[in-house]
């Protein structure tokens, strides 16, 4: 598969912009969805903006025409129901539709799966965030569920703390724990734009970090 044109979920977050301006150094075209383009700028020719809600169907069939792969870095709307499992099961319905296979998603260290042999601190972490957003907690969860048993190309990176950076440091890749405690931005928009050509880890589950 040939990409060049990428459809971008959660692309005005703290991660997901990092991402959109590498994806555009890097000669890439981007279909872009956002609740609320007013806000923002966007001065780019390489970006379309579609406005619209990833919770939507249509939206996600917008947003995904034309473009070989989907990548999100969905944050929790505030004060809003959890989004993930939905928002995943709208993707995963589109990529069908148009006959497309790779989707790449972010998600957090409490994810997890069977392959895990998460540390102390990780599983403290984990059980931390189901006592205080038990509700996002869970429906991350049921997110990563829900794409194992699809037969997408998906990879779903693990993440610990985003530190919002240009700076590169060195990272690290593991299936089995995340074994530092920040990633930089720039590092993780790296390794989201490798994930489309690199088939390590189709299917998978990586924890990202910064070493």
């Amino acid at each position: 598969m040939h990409y060049k044109k990428i459809a971008i979920i959660g692309g005005t977050g703290k991660s997901g912009t990092y991402l959109v301006n590498r994806l555009v150094e890097k000669g890439f075209e981007l279909n872009l969805l956002v609740r609320a383009p007013s806000k923002y700028s966007f001065n780019n020719k390489a970006i379309k903006v579609i406005e619209g809600d990833v919770g939507q169907l249509e939206s996600v069939r917008i947003l995904a025409e034309g473009c070989q792969a989907i990548i999100s870095t969905l944050g929790q709307p505030k004060g809003e129901p959890a989004i993930f499992s939905q928002a995943t099961r709208n993707i995963v319905k589109i990529l069908h539709e148009y006959n497309l296979s790779r989707y790449i998603v972010t998600t957090g260290l409490n994810v997890n799966t069977p392959n895990d042999k998460k540390n102390d601190r990780n599983i403290d972490a984990t059980r931390w965030m189901y006592e205080n957003y038990p509700e996002t907690t869970q429906d991350k969860q049921l997110e990563y569920n829900y794409l194992a048993q699809t037969n997408i190309d998906w990879t779903m990176v693990r993440l610990p703390l985003i530190v919002q950076t240009d700076q590169k440091y060195p990272t690290d890749v593991s299936l089995e724990n995340c074994n530092g405690e920040k990633i930089s931005s720039m590092d993780l928009a790296d390794f989201l734009i490798a994930q489309l050509t690199d088939k390590t880890f189709l299917r998978k589950c990586p924890f990202l970090f910064n070493i």
